[in-house]
């Protein structure tokens, strides 16, 4: 078989037409993954997703869910720290890890809570009806909201560092674009974190 029928060198040929084909798209790609990962995320909240299409698991893991995916949110929040603080040190490529690394955890993240609430549905708040009202229901929106405007703009960020080289990326709005979104995830997840104490610890 010649190097240009290998395995590698046609992945490496699809990766290549997959990243030209999306350079000029950017902005329809992010549009129709943004659009197709959050349609996701409410069915599941929803419960509109057939729990026949979902694997089982045994009560213990599901239980074990919200734990792990408070543990995931530090792990997040560390990455994107330091992928920030890398940035601002020039160090372009541990940045890119820290960043692809906290959208991989951002991605189980979504991936454990769609699984668990889509078979058990949203976990009920168990402290007081004032601190629900309040406190709880506050955070909760501010949390899903920022959530939901993340999802677009890690896209798009994401979708043009992947799509340019790093002169073009310095060219384009990904710093811009990516400081937002950076702050938007961190509040995020630091919610995401209260959330849990709230629902898991606090009562």
């Amino acid at each position: 078989m010649s190097a240009t029928g290998t395995p590698n060198y046609l992945a490496a040929k699809s990766v290549r037409m997959l990243r030209a084909f999306l350079r000029d798209r950017v902005r329809a790609a992010t549009a129709v993954l943004g659009t197709v990962s959050l349609a996701l995320v409410f069915a599941a909240a929803g419960q509109r997703i057939p729990t026949a299409l979902l694997p089982s698991a045994p009560d213990a893991f599901l239980d074990l869910i919200p734990h792990l995916n408070a543990g995931i949110s530090l792990l997040a929040i560390a990455a994107i720290a330091l992928g920030w603080r890398a940035i601002r040190r020039g160090d372009v490529d541990r940045h890119r890890k820290l960043m692809v690394s906290a959208a991989g955890l951002f991605g189980a993240f979504l991936a454990l809570y769609c699984y668990r609430v889509a078979l058990l549905g949203p976990h009920g708040f168990p402290g007081p009806d004032a601190i629900y009202l309040y406190l709880y229901l506050p955070l909760l929106a501010i949390h899903i909201l920022l959530a939901m405007v993340c999802v677009p703009l890690l896209y798009y960020v994401g979708l043009l560092a992947a799509t340019r080289s790093i002169p073009e990326i310095r060219a384009s709005p990904h710093a811009k674009v990516g400081r937002v979104a950076a702050t938007l995830w961190l509040v995020s997840f630091g919610l995401g974190v209260v959330v849990y104490l709230f629902l898991y610890v606090v009562f």
